[in-house]
């Protein structure tokens, strides 16, 4: 266990500040916290559960990737950054509520989250990073919010247990790759104000049946329906 509670001096935990403590189980933050550094709780595969500052703004790249017990995490309304593989390979995450002041999640922020079934997304999120979701088998929907404008590359690439999404009117891009090899998604209704379709966007959906393009359309990437098979 670490408590660093009544460190009230301590604005930031710095790179690997706890890297692979394999023992560690619990964890108390203090709430003069800003930063959260590189891998600052990376590997610690005995974590269970994290509640983050009211004071944190930044979560740094890899901060709890592979913290394989992990199975929940509260977030701050102050956080507006969730740094590249924050939460990646944390294989027993069920569920996420991000924070309403969040705007940009990093690439690969819950890549290979293989048990996480839900997710809630804040109303304030414009860019959602490069394979965000990328393998989490066991996602089923995703309603993405009216705020986003960008959908990254392999955003939720191979998302396999995943049937329903919707996509908010406010997204103008959907990136390479972005629901590659998710094979159990059956429709998708794009929205009315997408310019850019990226290569093999819809890849490999081999139960897909059905697709509604929109007018706004511009650009429809190479192999963008490549083996949709049915």
């Amino acid at each position: 266990r670490v408590d660093l509670h009544g460190c009230t001096k301590l604005t930031s935990v710095g790179t690997g500040a706890f890297f692979m403590c394999t023992s560690l189980t619990s964890i108390v933050l203090p709430d003069s916290l800003t930063h959260l550094g590189e891998a600052a709780f990376g590997g610690c595969t005995s974590l269970t559960s994290v509640v983050l500052p009211d004071s944190l703004t930044m979560l740094g790249k890899a901060a709890f990737a592979k913290c394989s017990s992990l199975t929940s995490v509260v977030f701050p309304d102050s956080l507006t950054q969730l740094g590249k593989g924050a939460f990646l390979e944390c294989t027993s995450l069920t569920s996420v509520v991000l924070p309403d002041s969040l705007t940009q999640l990093g690439e690969g922020a819950f890549a290979e989250c293989s048990s996480l079934t839900s997710v809630v997304f804040p109303d304030s999120l414009t860019q959602l990073g490069k394979g965000a979701f990328l393998e989490c088998t066991s996602l089923t929907s995703v309603v993405l919010p009216d705020s986003l404008t960008q959908l990254g590359d392999g955003a939720f690439c191979r998302c396999s247990s995943l049937t329903s999404v919707v996509l908010p009117n406010s997204l103008t891009q959907l990136g390479e790759g972005a629901f590659r090899g998710c094979i159990s998604l059956t429709s998708m209704v794009l929205p009315d104000n997408l310019t850019q379709l990226g290569e093999q966007a819809f890849a490999g959906c081999s139960s897909l049946t059905s697709v509604v393009l929109p007018d706004s359309l511009t650009q429809l990437g190479g192999g963008a329906f490549v083996d949709c098979s049915s």
